[in-house]
């Protein structure tokens, strides 16, 4: 493995520990997970399976250490290496596109079987997985869907561009 592409995806896991921990809750002490879209970033920048692995399972131990929802440590550290893999794999079968359009697609898509899983393992820890799925989906999942998909179509050409910009350090 790479140092660079390592250190890089240590930065994008530490700005999005920082984020996830100071957004305020939405709903019974759920926070859109900012995680999320440094994760999808990061997978967007180095599509190599030890990569998403070890960023996923990086991000899911980090998620699960800063997560305020009941149930929220199991649900995190199974639904970050479900979830970056689905991504990775949606990845590889459109990379041929033109990832300006296809990177919001994919976040949206991503964060949506995020929630998806992370709603489900959480519910069923808790004993309540029929009764708040859905209000929780629509409340939270759906919310943090559109939020992440603004996020990437921010954050991905300027960070795409800054990454083709950098020169490799020659040491």
């Amino acid at each position: 493995m790479n140092t660079r592409v390592l250190a890089i995806l240590s930065l994008l896991v530490g700005i999005g520990a920082v984020l996830h921990a100071v957004v305020p809750p939405i709903l019974f002490g759920m926070r859109p997970d900012i995680m999320l879209p440094m994760m999808f970033l990061g997978i967007l920048l180095f599509p190599k399976l030890p990569y998403v692995f070890l960023l996923s399972i990086a991000t899911g131990i980090i998620s699960a250490l800063t997560t305020t929802v009941p149930g929220g440590q199991i649900s995190n550290i199974i639904d970050k290496p479900v979830t970056a893999l689905i991504f990775f794999g949606l990845f590889l079968l459109v990379r041929k596109l033109d990832t300006k359009f296809t990177a919001p697609v994919l976040a949206a898509i991503g964060t949506v079987v995020s929630g998806t899983v992370f709603l489900s393992m959480a519910l069923y820890v808790i004993g309540l997985l029929e009764a708040g799925f859905v209000a929780l989906f629509a409340t939270v999942v759906l919310p943090a869907t559109l939020f992440n998909v603004i996020f990437i179509i921010v954050l991905y050409p300027v960070i795409k561009r800054i990454m083709n910009r950098a020169q490799p350090v020659a040491i």
